[in-house]
């Protein structure tokens, strides 16, 4: 059972958020350890070693650990909390997330431009659609998510995209069924609940919207 009798939603191992009180799956949740100095450390690979400290992937949790020392209090230790905690595992859920995307490229099992998004979505060979935060949103429009649950990930800049891919920018990209886009499923929803949005990162006032390719 999970906070409130709740019964599990899966068979798996479960973890407690020290934000929130709720268990839940630790694929949406992000790992935490202490660090030989004594501050709080994101593991968001899941391989530091260490006692875990669980936080559920949305930005309300994590600021709410933070700021009420709850690393503290589930590791029974004064723990340091970095200034940047916070960006760190914004910025290390954004690489792990681009990395992955990346590696489906090279296994042939992601494409990008418009075209070549649509073709993969009109056969129905797409699992996922990947497009910029900052992009044309009519652009954008004109391209329907594959049929599912968390099928469309859109917390990327086109920047970041452009990472992925080996280019300068990407709007719009897709990935075929595999083992590869089930992980960028995966980390495509944490990101996104830490950047604390529906479809994607909101462009800073310093970042120009990027028009369509």
């Amino acid at each position: 059972m999970s906070r409130g009798g709740r019964e599990k939603e899966q068979n798996g191992p479960e973890r407690r958020c020290i934000a929130t009180g709720e268990v839940g799956d630790p694929a949406r949740m992000i790992r935490f350890v202490v660090g030989l100095e004594g501050q709080a450390v994101p593991d968001v690979g899941g391989k530091l070693p260490g006692r875990g400290i669980w936080v559920t992937s949305t930005n309300e949790a994590l600021e709410t650990a933070i700021k009420k020392k709850a690393f503290s209090r589930s590791a029974k230790t004064q723990v340091t909390v970095p200034d940047d905690l916070f960006e760190q595992t914004e910025r290390l859920l954004a690489h792990r997330l681009i990395n992955l995307i990346s590696l489906a490229r090279k296994a042939g099992l992601a494409v990008t431009g418009y075209e070549k998004v649509k073709s993969l979505l009109e056969t129905e060979r797409a699992r996922l659609l990947m497009q910029a935060s900052d992009g044309s949103e009519r652009g954008k429009s004109r391209l329907r998510s594959p049929p599912g649950k968390d099928v469309f990930i859109g917390c990327l800049t086109s920047q970041e995209l452009g990472l992925a891919f080996g280019r300068e920018s990407v709007i719009h990209g897709a990935l075929t069924a595999g083992g590869l886009s089930k992980q960028v499923q995966a980390e495509g929803i944490r990101l996104k609940g830490v950047r604390g949005m529906s479809g994607g990162k909101k462009p800073s006032n310093k970042e120009k919207t990027t028009h369509e390719r």
